[in-house]
């Protein structure tokens, strides 16, 4: 595969294999961000930080990724992007050694502020599956790659976990550095380069996004769906692994692994809806999403019982929630990505910092919240997310606008 533009119509379909390496390119980035999720209790006796501080842990990985999402994945339209990549895989790799000898909090939280900042590349790789695809086939090459994205996000947690009760909090970011710099050697032999069309120069580029904020509303209204929805996601998992560790469950770490395991099954809604975004669903798909994910929340308020049912509705509830946001994720990205591939990567970086910001707020709010009202108020507060999405969903109904 040639170096290509954004504006190349390529005769044929971007190769399986490349949107293999892709998608698994993406998870392997992307966990980086939701390692110390399930670890936040035993990081933050290890480091000094407080209860009711732990959750900046999670917090503050998501802060740099919203800020690297907003300075660095801009620069997709205007730099050549395999380069980018692999530059910033390189930060990541020194981040991730700088968590794993991490002693204190003020080094765990500049680590991990800058593994948030550096792991962007994943939204640079993301657009690949659009740019080198066919346009009857590019929700289903998207959706196939962010497969791979979500399988990260939702396999971190447990391997962490798992990592964590054999070997201490500190290997899985060892082990993710070793695998970062495997990455690196296979991306800067295998990824195509991208160059973009020569244009404006960075300060332009920057000032460009408020402009696409302000005329594009697909992008105002995807975003706003996805930051409610990936809150009450992050709220979930910076919440759950607390209450499952309480007296009430009394679950190990390991336990604790084996029932984040079970939310991989949502992965599976991502091709779906990919497929179903190609034939024209995303309407109804989008309605649906944002009604399992305010519903993932009631589940423990609708059925009560012993611990055994207790468990099995939170479980239940997690991979509800997951199969919502995989689809909901995917749906979105297939809309922004239609509007032009001379900006698309402008777009990306604008919709991921704005549902990102979601997800540092629900993190902040997890711990917070379990701490002050215990799991009874964190599912208030994660329905609330979802619900109001459906609110403003259901405006665009009313209106007949096109927002999908």
């Amino acid at each position: 595969m040639q170096a290509a533009t954004a504006d190349t119509t390529l005769p044929h379909d971007i190769p399986r294999w490349m949107v293999m390496l892709l998608a698994a390119a993406c998870g392997i980035i992307v966990a980086n961000l939701y390692y110390a999720q399930p670890l936040i209790g035993p990081i933050a006796r290890a480091t000094g930080i407080s209860p009711g501080a732990a959750g900046l842990i999670v917090t503050l990985t998501q802060i740099g990724y919203g800020l690297g999402l907003l300075f660095i994945v801009p620069m997709g339209d205007l730099f050549e992007n395999r380069r980018l990549v692999l530059s910033g895989l390189v930060i990541t790799c020194i981040a991730l050694v700088g968590a794993a000898f991490a002693e204190s909090a003020a080094q765990l939280m500049a680590s991990v502020l800058l593994i948030g900042l550096s792991s962007v590349g994943a939204q640079v790789l993301v657009p690949y599956a659009a740019h080198f695809s066919r346009p009857e086939t590019r929700g289903r090459a998207v959706g196939n790659v962010m497969s791979g994205l979500l399988l990260g996000i939702l396999l971190a947690r447990p391997l962490a976990s798992l990592v964590a009760d054999l070997l201490g909090w500190h290997a899985i970011f060892g082990l993710s550095a070793v695998a970062v710099a495997a990455l690196i050697a296979m991306l800067s032999r295998y990824l195509p380069q991208r160059r973009p069309p020569a244009g404006m120069h960075y300060l332009a580029l920057l000032g460009s996004m408020w402009t696409l904020v302000r005329t594009t509303p697909v992008l105002r209204r995807r975003s706003f769906y996805h930051a409610m929805l990936f809150a009450s996601f992050s709220l979930f998992w910076t919440a759950s692994p607390l209450w499952l560790a309480s007296p009430d469950f009394g679950i190990s770490q390991k336990g604790i692994a084996l029932f984040a395991f079970a939310g991989v099954i949502g992965v599976i809604a991502a091709p779906i809806a990919g497929r179903m975004a190609d034939r024209g669903w995303s309407r109804p798909a989008t309605g649906a999403a944002l009604l399992c994910g305010a519903l993932s929340f009631l589940l423990p308020h609708l059925v009560h019982g012993g611990r055994e049912l207790s468990l099995a509705m939170l479980l239940l509830a997690a991979i509800l929630l997951d199969f919502a946001v995989s689809a909901n994720l995917v749906l979105s990205q297939r809309a922004i990505y239609a509007l032009g591939g001379e900006i698309r990567s402008r777009l990306n970086g604008l919709f991921m910092a704005t549902f990102f910001a979601g997800g540092a707020l629900g993190s902040a709010l997890g711990g917070w919240m379990y701490a002050q009202a215990g799991w009874s108020g964190v599912t208030w507060v994660g329905f609330a997310f979802p619900f109001v999405a459906l609110l403003y969903y259901l405006s665009e109904l009313r209106g007949g606008k096109q927002g999908l």
